[in-house]
């Protein structure tokens, strides 16, 4: 088991240490930043934004990952169609507390700091994922076995709503003016990365393991890593200083006492906006990244580890094309990139998921990267969208209640829905139509919002 944990770790260290290089390929730290700002203490914020970021989300997409086999853990009894869907129940039902976190790391992140809010959220957030481990199983301790899942996922949906927009507001803040779109685009490439690791771990333990190991021990494996790479990411966090942008803010006599009032007061049309435009990268994400693997495997007809490697090879190129998108709305604009995505998913969605019924592996994969390419439009832009959106007061609060709002709504529930939709209509291409239907909303919300990408931080 030590020597499983220390390659994980090691692998989770080279993601870094291989994204931080990419990003030098691309330029990332060319451009003036803010000022008395160095290209080294960029660095540190890029690989402390990349590292807390990816361990937040590879503890959520183990859980997505291994549905089938926690099903048979924490539901025996059900049948298997019914018993992933309160597994995937209990994944949606921990993002209903999301809101309330956002409001909570949100208030934090504008009223004491950036780095305070984020240092505390991936403490939080492993701690709980660590837990998940040591939960006996139904056989063990029969219905206490899913509620203590239950509380631990709901503290898990908590520290984990202040995460992504607290990482791309801290970078977005940091970073050069004509370099924000790139800047921001580690938060979602960080998020791939650990959806990668976690694919990466599914696919070689459901390999390596029989069905009987895999449900005794063998899932509880990715859950024991949250605790090492929670307490690096928090000790690369506690380092660094609060962005100059709010430092500045906060020297101020009339700093804002309570931001997330003035978020409602001052800036609900922004909020509504920014809840629409997220309704896309909230149902794309978890369907095309995170639900995927067991549609595949229980729908489709593959296997799961072939379903977990045509996934895998998804996701590496999705973290590539995520660079490539901020690059591009920093030059073309945000609005021009999130509007293209949406246009692809209205027109592609269906047909990509009738090819995905032939059961070809090879079919497969090009139709997951062609998906992963559509949504990286939308999701490497959505971070400095958002964060733009908002002035400094309450740029946290801004972020983190709209994208946990629409994440709660839409996002956590998705795998759920698809697998309920599947179910009711009889059709393996229902999760198709769902996604084209959240693609004409995100279209709508953002086309009636302000361009931003080349106007400074308010």
């Amino acid at each position: 088991m030590m020597h499983r944990t220390n390659s994980a770790n090691g692998h989770g260290a080279h993601s870094v240490s291989a994204t931080s290089a990419h990003a030098n390929n691309l330029d990332i730290d060319r451009g003036q930043g803010p000022a008395g700002v160095d290209k080294k203490t960029r660095t540190k914020v890029v690989a402390a934004s990349f590292i807390g970021n990816f361990v937040e989300w590879f503890d959520y997409a183990v859980y997505g990952y291994l549905a089938v086999t926690i099903t048979a853990v924490f539901f025996p009894e059900s049948d298997p169609a019914t018993g992933l869907m309160l597994t995937f129940a209990l994944f949606a039902i921990s993002f209903l507390v999301r809101p309330l976190g956002g409001f909570v790391w949100g208030h934090l992140g504008d009223k004491i700091g950036r780095r305070e809010a984020l240092s505390w959220s991936i403490l939080i957030m492993s701690a709980a994922t660590f837990c998940i481990a040591l939960i006996p199983s139904y056989d063990t301790i029969g219905i206490w076995a899913p509620i203590l899942l239950l509380i631990i996922r709901v503290v898990q949906g908590f520290s984990a709503s202040g995460e992504y927009a607290g990482a791309s507001a801290f970078l977005v803040e940091y970073a050069p003016a004509n370099r924000r779109g790139l800047y921001a685009a580690v938060v979602p490439a960080s998020t791939a990365t650990g959806l990668l690791l976690g694919s990466l771990l599914a696919a070689l333990l459901t390999g390596l393991l029989e069905p009987e190991q895999m449900q005794s021990w063998g899932w509880r494996l990715p859950f024991l890593l949250a605790a090492p790479m929670g307490l690096i990411g928090r000790y690369i966090r506690t380092r660094l200083e609060d962005s100059p942008v709010f430092k500045e803010l906060a020297k101020e006599d009339n700093a804002d006492n309570a931001p997330v009032s003035s978020l409602f007061k001052n800036h609900w049309r922004q909020l509504v906006q920014a809840v629409g435009a997220v309704l896309l990268n909230a149902v794309g994400f978890y369907l095309i990244l995170s639900y995927m693997p067991t549609h595949l495997s229980q729908n489709i007809g593959l296997s799961e580890t072939a379903s977990y490697v045509a996934t895998t090879v998804a996701l590496t190129t999705y973290i590539g094309f995520i660079f490539v998108v901020g690059i591009l709305s920093d030059r073309f604009g945000r609005k021009k990139v999130l509007m293209s995505a949406s246009i692809l998913f209205v027109l592609l969605t269906v047909p990509a998921f009738m090819l995905l019924e032939t059961g070809n592996f090879l079919i497969v994969v090009l139709v997951q990267i062609l998906l992963g390419a559509m949504l990286s439009l939308n999701d490497g832009t959505l971070p400095s969208y958002l964060a733009e959106m908002f002035p400094t007061r309450v740029r946290y609060s801004g972020f983190a209640v709209s994208f946990n709002l629409s994440n709660a709504l839409f996002g956590g529930t998705a795998p759920f829905v698809a697998t309920v939709l599947i179910a009711s209509s009889g059709t393996d291409l229902a999760p198709g139509w769902y996604l084209m239907g959240a693609a004409i909303i995100s279209l709508v919300a953002v086309s009636f919002s302000v361009e931003t990408s080349k106007k400074p931080l308010a």
